[in-house]
């Protein structure tokens, strides 16, 4: 059977490949994530996905690897991971009482085979006071995550709603990556 392989350090990735019971090793990328001006998110996801599994597939050429990259978007600009509370307070406060996109892009490259694919889910927030953004950045959590809050943590009690694949929002959309692996001929049980 050939690796697997996810071209990703996020915990969360790796925690969502194994309540899958998959075989898989991890290797992550160092790789541009700058993008153009102007880019629709789905193209930006499923651009910095292939990227980062690209660059992992060509060390380990006989794989199918798995790149994942996620962005928050709110009234067309592209959230990223806040540089400082003060970011993470504004991005907060943004999302406050509104509803956002979550995109996540998803490429799975392999011998003879590239796919690439994205999902976005709507997220609605609470309206949320100072004081609760406070003390969710207070947590640390947001410092690392798109849009600075993570769904499967702290950040759980911000959300309202949503519609979509939750799992999309965690990082990864397991239903559909599955299903894509299969159709790319990965033998999975």
């Amino acid at each position: 059977m050939q690796n697997l392989i996810l071209a990703s350090s996020s915990p969360r990735r790796k925690e969502l490949l194994e309540n899958l019971r998959l075989s898989f090793e991890v290797s992550s990328s160092d790789v541009d994530e700058s993008f153009e001006p102007g880019m629709e998110p789905g193209d930006i996801v499923k651009e910095l996905a292939f990227r980062k599994a690209n660059a992992v597939f060509k060390k380990f050429p006989d794989s199918y690897v798995i790149g994942s990259d996620t962005v928050v978007v709110k009234d067309g600009n592209v959230l990223g991971k806040p540089g400082s509370s003060e970011e993470a307070f504004s991005m907060l406060k943004s999302l406050s009482g509104t509803t956002h996109a979550v995109y996540t892009g998803v490429s799975i490259v392999a011998p003879g085979k590239q796919v690439k694919f994205y999902e976005k889910t709507d997220v609605e927030f609470w309206e949320l006071t100072d004081e609760e953004i406070n003390s969710y950045i207070g947590t640390g959590e947001p410092f690392d995550k798109a849009g600075a809050y993570g769904i499967q943590g702290f950040g759980s009690v911000l959300v309202k709603s949503i519609r979509g694949d939750y799992f999309s929002v965690v990082g990864l959309p397991l239903s559909r990556t599955v299903r894509e692996l299969r159709k790319s001929g990965y033998p999975l049980p």
